[in-house]
């Protein structure tokens, strides 16, 4: 991965982050409707000490659509059939959006074509300009 991104483990941000289990929906039958298996993680990076501002101005910008009314970073799983497993899941997902949302990346420098790439790309120019020439009749005199 280029640019720069830092990588968190969980247990580095459960101090900031509270998960609550609830029913499911959907269709799961008995499971779903005596169970409580999905898992919902709340992470608090206003009050996250690991971010800078700049990195909470990011998760703002890049997850506005997960954030919960109270402005916590919202993470939901209910895909499996254990609280265990969806709790899991929630929290890599949390993982992988934290990631995506401080990715920076790499500011690009222009560079200069190199002389070899001019050179081949004027002489492509001149042969095609000499097909053309050739194909509508021009002076024979150019060859």
């Amino acid at each position: 991965m280029s640019g720069t991104g830092r990588r968190f483990d969980f247990a580095d941000l459960a101090p900031w982050c509270e998960v609550r289990f609830d029913p499911a929906r959907g269709p799961g039958g008995q499971n779903v409707n005596k169970l409580s298996t999905r898992a919902t993680v709340l992470l608090d990076f206003g009050n996250c000490t690991l971010l800078s501002d700049a990195d909470r101005e990011r998760i703002i910008t890049r997850c506005a659509s997960r954030l919960a009314r109270d402005g916590r970073l919202r993470v939901v799983s209910q895909r499996e059939r254990t609280q265990a497993a969806n709790r899991a899941l929630a929290e890599a997902r949390l993982l992988e959006l934290l990631a995506e949302a401080l990715y920076v990346p790499k500011t690009r420098r222009p560079t200069r074509p190199t002389a070899g790439s001019q050179r081949r790309r004027l002489q492509a120019k001149r042969l095609r300009g000499r097909t053309k020439r050739i194909r509508r009749g021009g002076d024979q005199a150019d060859l």
